[in-house]
């Protein structure tokens, strides 16, 4: 079973590239980011034609998540439902084939000093109270996506750089490991001890320069780790012509 996550940055620029990279790589259960459509906007009929089901929730111009799945789809959740009002697009869960599979887009922050932070900070809280509320059992859950969160200075090419920025402050990286805390494992960290990067900056050059980060994750609980048996990040498709600034991440489990 081959699980994989991406950030497309924008599903109408990237609708072909993905097409592609559903045929080449051929995934099980793809978790997608930053769709910023709504669903409407989502090539649906494409990826139906390619033989996948798809659960989205969509935003106009911003977020915005999906799960395609070559299996059925059951028990689609969208948001955080903790009653807090909060109109962005950022996590949907489903099962399939007995696991529970969460796509999530976590804010940037911005800033470290603006609001966008504070917002960035709240919202880890309120995941991680999702967690807490609906996989309380900690079994048989996937959580994917673009966490915006260099866990540790290994996951930044330039430490130095990115320090206390807003994808390596130190109170994000301790939202990271409150989610380890509940009982997620860094499927990537587990099977791999070298720096590998899924996002580079557009604006600076980041990836002609090297200067990537490690920011999308697939994070698994204990009980799915023994599954789990290679784990890869697609530098090429990071690559050519109207690239997303994340490379895709993913699993293949036993």
């Amino acid at each position: 079973m081959r699980i994989a996550t991406w950030n497309v940055n924008s599903i109408k620029a990237r609708s072909e590239r993905l097409m592609r990279w559903l045929e080449k790589y051929e995934p099980d259960v793809l978790c997608l980011q930053e769709l910023k459509a709504e669903d409407a906007g989502f090539p649906l009929a494409e990826v139906q034609a390619a033989g996948y089901s798809a659960v989205l929730y969509g935003q106009k111009t911003y977020n915005g998540v999906a799960i395609l799945s070559r299996e059925p789809v059951n028990d689609v959740q969208a948001g955080l439902n903790d009653g807090v009002d909060d109109p962005q697009a950022r996590v949907l869960s489903a099962e399939v084939h007995g696991l529970t599979f969460l796509s999530c887009y976590v804010p940037n922050g911005g800033e470290p000093s603006s609001e966008k932070f504070a917002y960035k900070l709240k919202w880890l809280e309120r995941l991680l109270a999702y967690l807490e509320r609906h996989h309380g059992s900690r079994e048989k859950l996937v959580l994917c996506g673009d966490l915006n969160i260099a866990p540790a200075d290994i996951d930044v090419a330039r430490p130095d750089e990115w320090r206390d920025t807003v994808l390596c402050h130190p109170l994000v990286r301790e939202a990271f490991q409150a989610l380890i805390a509940f009982g997620l494992v860094d499927s990537f960290r587990a099977l791999r001890t070298d720096s590998a990067y899924s996002w580079w900056d557009y604006r600076m050059l980041g990836f002609p320069k090297g200067n990537g980060l490690r920011i999308d994750h697939i994070l698994v609980t204990k009980d799915v780790l023994p599954r789990c048996k290679q784990v890869q990040i697609d530098r090429e498709e990071r690559k050519g012509k109207l690239p997303s600034d994340h490379a895709p991440v993913f699993i293949d489990l036993d």
